[in-house]
């Protein structure tokens, strides 16, 4: 719940750098509801998913937005999403965050993506260390994007998590149509779409005739539906989607139990 007595602490992270113009977006936003961080990596991770850095040493750079959010603390990461909460909640902040945000991510986190996304995996992180968790995504990859009817709608999602609280567990993706503000119809809770990306790669030599390869994908939505995450972006809504971090398949769990596990034994 939101304190009578403090302004709650979010924390502000991304996949895209500290650069991106997304996170200045949600920076924005967050400075009307709290007091805010900005722990960034300091380049693009983009599709990390949850990785994190092992094999050498994380440094911290300090970073400045600039005009109306000069006031912000704001760290640069050498290092994954992922690094960047683990080392501000186990480092670098006073306290424990009221809250998590992450994005807002350049393109859509939707369908099978969400298990790709390091802006999603970010807020994943904090959720897994008991903070309320949401990740921002705008449907747009252009470089002139226009974030600022997704900073409303940030706005407004993060002020309803701070005040009513998730379940434990629960980390919410919310994906912005790139539409202007008038146009966009409001809010839907979606399921996530089923989906596989149909890959590819293309060959190619350098010159000391070594094989290299260029990823080629798109993504395949295998369902429709007003349910769906797709389908609300398709239909001029922001998507909101309960995602969690326990990926065992619980109703499963009956079905494998009715297995004759012994037999392999014999």
């Amino acid at each position: 719940m939101i304190s009578s007595r403090r302004r709650p602490l979010i924390l502000v992270t991304n996949d895209d750098g500290i650069h991106a113009p997304g996170i200045r977006a949600l920076t924005k936003a967050m400075d009307e509801v709290g007091d805010v961080v900005v722990v960034a990596p300091v380049d693009d991770q983009t599709a990390v998913g949850h990785s994190i850095t092992l094999d050498e040493p994380l440094r911290v750079e300090a970073h400045n937005f600039g005009g109306d959010l000069s006031h912000v603390r704001a760290l640069g990461i050498t290092g994954t999403p992922c690094d960047c909460m683990k080392l501000a909640l186990h480092e670098l902040l006073h306290r424990k965050p009221d809250l998590a945000v992450s994005g807002i991510n350049r393109g859509s986190n939707i369908a099978i993506n969400v298990i790709y996304s390091g802006t999603i995996s970010a807020a994943t992180e904090s959720s897994v260390n008991g903070i309320d968790s949401i990740a921002f995504s705008l449907d747009s990859k252009d470089s002139d994007a226009d974030y600022s009817p997704a900073g409303s709608y940030a706005k407004v999602i993060a002020q309803k998590v701070l005040r009513s609280q998730l379940p434990r567990g629960v980390v919410l993706s919310a994906n912005i149509p790139n539409l202007p503000h008038h146009e966009i119809r409001g809010i839907r809770v979606a399921r996530q779409a089923r989906s596989r990306w149909e890959e590819g790669f293309v060959g190619r030599t350098d010159p000391s005739n070594r094989s290299y390869y260029w990823y080629r994908g798109m993504m395949n939505v295998l369902d429709k539906g007003d349910d769906t995450d797709t389908g609300a972006l398709e239909d001029g809504y922001v998507s909101v989607t309960p995602l969690q971090y326990d990926r065992t398949a619980h109703g499963c769990i009956n079905v494998l139990k009715t297995w004759r596990w012994s037999e392999q034994l014999d």
